[in-house]
């Protein structure tokens, strides 16, 4: 496979890219084990809004497998896809959950945004944002949907938690010990704790795979404390049990029925007002959360050239694109480039064999449904938070010495957990940057597209 006359050789452009075929299948195992807790973390997420956790799964492992397969396809790059962080969230606590839109509806939202986005994508529209974007930002950016991700887990495991004084606190073990709930909530905190410690030092270790060893080891303490009763389940308090449940036999292993989410887009009010806002909501928080990802990795990964620009990004658009409007048909939410990629580049992936190797991975990853399903929210909360940590390391290139340049990175980076939300990160950061550098004397600095996007998120606050 690595003679340079080789089929694969040939496809991927191996020599070229100065890679081999084992070193590609290696880079993609890595990527696959940074990444395999969105097979856990996604159908937790989106079954909050109603859709059957099992049928998430299954969408979740081919959507993740086919928009993996049209970044190798469209691109050629080692960059994996699936359900994103953050835009799952946004699907499920602000659409749905908030803003009160049936996930039926939402689904048909992501559809309709997704083919205007395959629209944009062939017409370099998209291309010119990510470029337009200045470098600080990018990076602002990433760091602020790594605060952003970190609070999703450390709400998910409840070690934050609402309080009427102080809007948010600690987790009180004290109390919990007080109504009897320790052994029901309490233990499953302290077990995200002990995961994300664990987590941190596996990281320190440089062992392979740490999220997703981290997720099982604080997913088997979790077995074990059930077994001997330090952990006792209460599904009205949402605390289910954490072993799996294979009582149908070798049948337990079948991928579980897509067919309570498959093609259920409700398009009755397509043409309503409330459609619409969803629609331009989805719009904008998928533009920019992910060309914000695709920063993310690319910068992670140093693939940017000396102008901030991704070579050959239109096909990596035009794949995320595609991966968003397929993985809304299949019934999930938007599917994007993984910033988890940069660790497959980072053990030498180059070329779109990686993504192919993590394709066929996320493919297998079917027939392990009922381990997937079983692992609860806590044991998954450690990867959030460290995901959060990694992506937040972004803030190392930032000039803070320049306030032009710092201070709308800050606001940007703030904004993202403060407002639960990455497209208003987004919107605030290029808003503040603009009005600065404009009132500062510094209009060199902003380009055409700037000013246009900074107009279009004011009018956005006033519209929608």
């Amino acid at each position: 496979m690595e003679n340079e006359n080789g089929f694969l050789n040939r496809l991927f452009h191996l020599t070229a890219n100065g890679t081999t075929a084992k070193t590609e299948m290696l880079a993609g195992i890595t990527t696959f084990m940074t990444m395999a807790y969105i097979l856990a973390v996604n159908p937790l997420i989106m079954s909050t809004t109603g859709m059957d956790k099992g049928a998430v799964l299954t969408a979740t492992a081919i959507a993740s497998c086919l928009g993996t397969i049209f970044m190798a396809v469209f691109a050629n790059y080692p960059f994996a896809l699936a359900p994103g962080m953050g835009l799952n969230a946004f699907f499920a606590f602000t659409v749905v959950m908030q803003m009160g839109y049936s996930w039926q509806m939402a689904l048909a939202a992501v559809f309709v945004e997704g083919i205007i986005f395959i629209v944009l994508s062939l017409t370099n529209v998209r291309e010119a944002i990510f470029n337009a974007i200045p470098m600080t930002l990018k990076k602002a950016v990433s760091a602020g949907i790594g605060l952003f991700i970190a609070l999703i887990g450390l709400l998910n495991a409840q070690i934050i938690v609402a309080n009427p004084a102080t809007k948010i606190s600690l987790f009180s073990f004290t109390h919990s010990v007080e109504t009897g709930t320790f052994h029901t909530v309490g233990i499953t905190v302290l077990l995200a704790m002990i995961g994300i410690l664990f987590t941190s030092i596996l990281m320190v270790k440089k062992v392979r795979g740490n999220i997703l060893l981290g997720i099982l080891g604080t997913w088997i303490l979790a077995v074990i404390c059930e077994v001997t009763g330090l952990y006792v389940p209460n599904p009205e308090l949402k605390m289910f049990s954490v072993i799996p449940d294979v009582s149908a036999g070798l049948a337990s292993f079948m991928p579980a029925s897509l067919s309570p989410i498959f093609m259920q887009l409700d398009f009755s009010r397509v043409f309503s007002i409330d459609f619409l806002i969803v629609m331009f909501a989805f719009l904008f928080v998928d533009i920019f959360d992910t060309l914000g990802t695709l920063i993310g990795v690319s910068s992670k990964a140093n693939m940017l050239d000396e102008n901030g620009k991704l070579p050959h990004i239109k096909g990596a658009l035009l794949a995320d694109a595609v991966a968003t409007t397929v993985g809304a048909v299949i019934g999930t939410s938007t599917t994007t480039t993984f910033v988890e990629s940069a660790t497959g580049v980072s053990e030498g992936g180059r070329t779109g064999l990686t993504a192919i190797t993590v394709a066929v991975l996320f493919l297998l990853s079917l027939f392990l449904s009922p381990i997937f399903l079983s692992i609860p929210a806590f044991a998954t909360s450690p990867a959030l938070v460290v995901v959060g940590f990694l992506m937040l390391s972004s803030v190392a290139g930032i000039d803070f010495s320049d306030f032009s340049e710092s201070i709308p990175a800050y606001i940007t980076i703030i904004a993202m957990p403060f407002c639960y939300s990455i497209s208003e990160g987004i919107s605030f950061g290029v808003i503040s940057y603009v009005v600065i550098n404009l009132l500062t004397g510094k209009r060199e600095k902003i380009s055409p597209l700037m000013y246009i996007l900074a107009v279009l998120f004011i009018c956005k606050y006033i519209i929608l």
